[in-house]
Formats: C-alpha cells, sequence, structure tokens
C-alpha cells in the first residue's frame, strides 16, 4: 500500500524543484538554449541526474516550467482590482504589468526565444502559451468584468487587452531587445501608464448618466 508523502518530503521535493530552476534559469541566460544540457544543471543544482529526470523528462518541460514561473505574479482573477473603478483597476493593472516586465531575466528570457526560435520553435509556443496567454486572459478577464459592471462599453475585450497591455509593453519593454540598457526612469513609466490608462477610459468608458 502506498502512502502520501510526509510534509517534510514535499517540502524537500519543492526546494530541489526550485534550486533546478534556478540552475536551469542561469544557465539558459548564459549559455542559451542549445549550449545548457540537463546533466549540467543537475550538476549546478547539486541534484542527480535521476531527481531532475523525475521532476522535468525534458529540456523542453523544464523550459516550460521556467517560462510559466517567470509570468507567473502571485495573483489571479481574485486579487484584481474589483470592478467599477476602471481608472484605478487599470492603473493597477497596468502598473503591476510593469513591474512583471521589468523583472530581472524576462528581457533575457525572450531574446533566447527569439535566437533559439529557428531551431527550437517550442520556445516560441512554451512563450506565448504558458507565459503571455494566461496573463493576458487574466487582464481580458477584468475587463469582461467591467463590461458587466456596465463602466465600459467594448465589443471585443480581447482587443482592448491588446490595446492597453501594448502601449505599455511598447516603451517599457520592446525597446530593450534591440537597446540593451534601455531603462527609463519611474516617472516615465508612470506617466506611460497613465496615459495608457486615460487612452482606455477615452476610447470605452460608459457615457455618464445624468445625475452621475
Amino acid at each position: 500500500m502506498t502512502t502520501a508523502p510526509s510534509a517534510y518530503h514535499r517540502r524537500l521535493a519543492e526546494q530541489k524543484r526550485a534550486a533546478i530552476l534556478a540552475a536551469a534559469t542561469r544557465l539558459f541566460l548564459d549559455t542559451g538554449y542549445d549550449g545548457t544540457s540537463l546533466a549540467r544543471i543537475a550538476e549546478s543544482a547539486e541534484v542527480s541526474k535521476a531527481t531532475l529526470f523525475k521532476q522535468f523528462p525534458t529540456k523542453a518541460a523544464l523550459f516550460d516550467a521556467i517560462v510559466a514561473a517567470s509570468w507567473q505574479t502571485g495573483e489571479d482573477d481574485a486579487t484584481h482590482p474589483p470592478a467599477g473603478d476602471l481608472h484605478g483597476g487599470l492603473t493597477a493593472i497596468g502598473r503591476r504589468y510593469v513591474a512583471l516586465l521589468t523583472r530581472p531575466g524576462m528581457a533575457d528570457l525572450f531574446r533566447i526565444v527569439i535566437a533559439e526560435l529557428h531551431r527550437f520553435p517550442e520556445l516560441g509556443e512554451a512563450q506565448f502559451t504558458r507565459g503571455k496567454m494566461p496573463y493576458f486572459d487574466s487582464v481580458r478577464r477584468y475587463l469582461e468584468a467591467e463590461r458587466a459592471a456596465g463602466t465600459i462599453v467594448v465589443d471585443d475585450t480581447e482587443l482592448a487587452t491588446t490595446q492597453f497591455l501594448g502601449m505599455i509593453s511598447n516603451f517599457v519593454f520592446w525597446p530593450r531587445m534591440l537597446l540593451p540598457h534601455w531603462s527609463p526612469d519611474e516617472a516615465a513609466i508612470l506617466h506611460v501608464v497613465d496615459e495608457a490608462v486615460l487612452m482606455m477610459a477615452a476610447r470605452y468608458a460608459a457615457p455618464r448618466r445624468d445625475g452621475d
């Protein structure tokens, strides 16, 4: 009869998984995807190859996990701003998006995907489906909640989400792909977020009713 792993063994497995992800991330950033072997990752993480293969049977599966972790914010739909205050809600989401895009290593992770895409197209699939889309969908659901609350009038919430996130990432993130030292100051970044919120409100805010 099998028994469930103890709390100690679960904690130990989580620690090993975290060590593997950290070591793999460092090596991928330093030597690229193709130049990093699972054996080297296991050595760097100070775990056995058997332990690594148990958690991640392939290098692609390990990269998927790194991408998913890089996009995680520790938040879900329940922690999004409540619907009803479009300006405040979008401002909060916009600033969280900035914090996500400017995390150490985020731009470098994208560079790996772009550099290796011709040989390993699955890396692009991982970045899109494991990282970008889950985050994108969480913002889209927020806009759908605002629509249900009557604060916005929008037919295509996917397009609206693309517009909002694109206005921010086009200034904060994408120049880093060609300009490694691109680092606008906080005031400039907050101004871009504020302007993106104003643009969204101008385009989609529901007309005010008499007496509002």
